[in-house]
């Protein structure tokens, strides 16, 4: 059975490696490039988790976490 909860704990085996790859991503971008950047991967990642329930708590905890000050 999947996994219907999000996962929030740390699980990334190699985070630097993985932020450094990010950061490189962006390199050279305008901002609307890294834009769209971003939400091209938000859009591979969403469909390879797939699962609805857990995007939507995925959504909720970002919600909770912005500033609209």
């Amino acid at each position: 059975m999947p996994e219907t909860t999000l996962q929030t704990e740390p699980r990334l085996q190699e985070p630097d490696l993985f932020y450094k790859s990010l950061a490189q991503l962006h390199a050279g971008l305008t901002p609307e490039e890294s834009l769209l950047v971003n939400s091209k991967l938000l859009l591979v990642l969403a469909n390879h988790i797939g699962d609805h329930q857990v995007l939507l708590q995925a959504i909720d905890l970002v919600k909770s976490n912005v500033s609209t000050d």
